[in-house]
């Protein structure tokens, strides 16, 4: 792996736009002047990587999948979103759930994920690798693994700190409807 060099404008416009940053208050500042602008400690609070192979197994999980932390408040400092992975072993599927009022966004790693939604989880979909699933506040689902004999790998991603996982017993229906997504901004 290459190591990578810092971004530097590369047109007039990028450097007069980052100029202008500087006299955003109509005064010239230079990086060492004392202004209102508080100091950080960038080094310890500025971008945190975490390995694949650090991920945290203690949050909350839902029968049929492994979740594990990778960010969250207590591990990276993130105040407002959770981060991590989910795995589903070939040929199972979780019980029915939903996550309150969190948002999550499912990307797809690796196999092929059939999502089931809806009151008697009637609505079905899937997605393969590199396609992302948008999963809205308290929506009834269930994800399923596709495969017989594939991982079913996701990084998943919620807009609270909260592990809320809420389990449900839900009768599922026989045939799922299935739904297409459709563009809304380009149909």
């Amino acid at each position: 792996m290459q190591p990578h060099k810092a971004a530097r404008p590369t047109d007039r416009t990028s450097e007069t736009i980052l100029a202008q940053d500087h006299h955003h208050d109509g005064h010239h500042h230079h990086h060492g002047d004392d202004h209102d602008h508080p100091e950080h400690d960038w080094r310890d609070n500025g971008v945190k990587v975490i390995p694949g192979n650090s991920l945290d197994p203690n949050t909350a999980q839902t029968p049929g999948m492994n979740r594990a932390t990778a960010i969250s408040k207590a591990r990276a400092g993130a105040e407002k979103i959770w981060a991590g992975t989910v795995t589903i072993h070939a040929n199972a599927k979780t019980g029915a759930h939903h996550h309150g009022d969190l948002e999550s966004i499912i990307y797809v790693v690796k196999g092929k994920a059939r999502m089931r939604w809806g009151n008697n989880l009637e609505y079905v979909a899937e997605a393969g690798p590199g396609d992302f699933i948008f999963v809205p506040p308290y929506v009834p689902h269930q994800e399923i693994n596709a495969s017989r004999d594939e991982t079913l790998e996701c990084v998943l991603v919620r807009s609270g700190q909260d592990p809320v996982v809420v389990n449900l017993d839900i009768e599922p229906v026989e045939a799922p409807e299935e739904v297409l997504w459709i563009d809304p901004i380009h149909k």
